[in-house]
């Protein structure tokens, strides 16, 4: 190899590992946005097993004994077979709209403040919402529609909570 090439080849090893870790930069802040952790740390649905709501029918707490990291955040589980189950098939069991109140995305609003025992499953997908009451009236006697509503008003809602989250507020 001529010596002319090393600083080239130095050079290009460089600009590489330069663009490469700019990806990686880039990727880790969209991912961080995918989910929704509440206004302080990265622990998705304030600490509660996903899993649960499907398995138990009830929300659990989990423990950082037995976590697992997707799109960014932190899951906790109550134990290890369902941190096994969500890591297998996560899509499976987050919940829609990235954590976010399904009422409020169809709102064209991205709270952080969910309440984990304020929640349903329909059609095998779980939904959290910022508060149990209201509940019957405003999502279970309108079901189907809201559900419609929210999955065309959640991408202009994640685009804006991105924003948001990009400018720090």
């Amino acid at each position: 190899m001529d010596s002319d090439r090393l600083p080239t080849l130095g050079l290009l090893r460089a600009a590489t590992l330069s663009l490469s870790l700019l990806c990686t930069s880039i990727v880790g802040v969209a991912a961080a946005d995918g989910v929704n952790t509440g206004y302080f740390g990265d622990v998705a649905i304030k600490g509660y097993d996903p899993v649960s709501y499907f398995t138990d029918g009830h929300p659990t707490k989990g423990s950082p004994e037995f976590k697992y990291t997707w799109l960014g955040a932190t899951w906790y589980f109550s134990n290890s077979k369902h941190r096994d189950a969500f890591a297998s098939e996560p899509i499976r069991y987050a919940p829609q709209y990235g954590g976010f109140c399904a009422l409020g995305t169809v709102n064209e609003e991205a709270s952080a403040n969910i309440d984990p025992e304020a929640w349903r499953i329909v059609g095998e997908k779980l939904y959290l919402f910022s508060g149990k009451e209201g509940l019957e009236e405003d999502f279970d006697a309108h079901t189907s529609e809201v559900i419609a509503k929210a999955d065309v008003k959640w991408p202009e809602v994640q685009q804006k909570e991105f924003r948001a989250r990009q400018n720090g507020q």
